[in-house]
This record gives C-alpha cells, structure tokens and sequence, in this order.
C-alpha cells in the first residue's frame, strides 16, 4: 500500500506537469486607423494560442490585456517598441511584399511566429483641381493612392518622382511663367518603390484672360 501511494505521489505531478498549457501559435494584426500606408511606423497588436485553445492578447488589434512588457517581440523588418509600434523600413517591406515576421518570445516558452501583412500601393491617379493651369499661378500636382487596404490618400514628392515638359517645379507645384507660350504640359508620375507604377497627365494652359 505504501508503494502505491508513493507511486501515486510520484505519477500525478509528472502528469500535471504534461498537462500544462504551452504557448503554440501567435497572430498579428496592425492598427487600421493608423496610416503604414505612407508612414514607416504602426501600433501592431499580438494574440497569443496556448496548447489548452485559450488565448491572451494585447489591446492593440484583439482588444486583450496582454502587456507587452511580459514578452519579446522580434521583427524581420525594423524594431518593434515596448509599447507595440512597429518601426519598419519601407524599402526593405516593398522587397518582402509588404510581408513582416514577428518571432515571440515568453518567458519559460518556445518562441513563436506571427505574420504581418501591410497594405501596399495598387493604383494611382490624377486628381485635378482645375480644369486648366494659369500662367504665374502655381498649380498643384494632386495625386491619390490607392491601397490594398481600401484606402485612397494624397501621395507627395515622399513617394512620387514627377517630371514636366514645361515650366518649373516646386516642390509638387507646377509653375509656368508669365510670358511661356505652352499650350499643354505633360506631366508624368512614377511610383518611386515600384516605377512601372506609372501615370501620364496632359494639362492644358488657359489661354483666353480672364473675364474682369
């Protein structure tokens, strides 16, 4: 009798010990109001999957209470801060497909990984505000962007490379002198991370006066 309760003493911790909920998956999501679309950094948020189905997540992404303090977080493209922002490089995101491992670490567990999928450019397009350019007035080359994401925003001189056929540029404003007799200017635009990207514009200049 004494055996068997030692042998029952012995059995049942091994067996809790076996038991015990292991950290095997991680899913990763980033921060949809924030803009990875044309800002190199995002609060990211991380759900955690244990052996027993029960989850943990931080409150970026899953709405969890997970601090990010009590892991390590590793990114394949930039660093990611103890407050859940991932800083990444764009040019490097643009070369993986705008796909970022993330290895997890927890104390006491193997690390694991998440993938995470930013949104990319996947059109452009003029947005004129004018019909017409006027000469000695700056006109602004207004170009949108759209993303994988569903979102449409401006892109800049930060992200488009711009070259005219008449005129002079400044900054993204075109400006044609007083006495230039250009009829129509072309406009071109490439996207600077993928230049097949590519749009063509053909603004005509206002010929007649203005009616006083």
């Amino acid at each position: 009798m004494k055996k068997l309760l030692l042998l029952i003493s012995i059995t049942l911790p091994l067996l809790a010990f076996g038991q015990q909920r292991k950290l095997v998956a991680a899913h990763a999501a980033y921060d949809y109001n924030a803009v990875p679309e044309l800002y190199n950094n995002t609060p990211i948020g991380i759900e955690l999957v244990y052996s027993d189905s029960s989850k943990t997540a931080t409150a970026n992404g899953f709405n969890g209470s997970l601090r990010w303090s009590k892991m390590e977080v590793k990114s394949s493209n930039g660093e990611v801060s103890r407050a859940g922002i991932l800083t990444f490089n764009r040019t490097q995101l643009a070369k993986d497909n705008y796909h970022i491992q993330l290895t997890i670490t927890l104390p006491g567990e193997n690390p694991v990984t998440a993938d995470l999928q930013l949104p990319q450019l996947t059109g452009m397009r003029f947005n004129h505000y004018a019909d017409s350019l006027k000469r000695n007035i700056h006109f602004y080359l207004n170009i949108e962007g759209k993303f994988s994401s569903g979102k449409i925003l401006p892109l800049d001189t930060n992200e488009v490379h711009f070259q005219i056929s008449a005129g002079k540029l400044i900054g993204q404003d075109l400006l044609l002198p007083a006495g230039d007799t250009t009829k129509i200017i072309r406009v071109e635009a490439w996207y600077k991370l993928n230049p097949a990207m590519y749009l063509l514009s053909d603004i005509p200049v206002k010929q007649m006066p203005d009616k006083n």
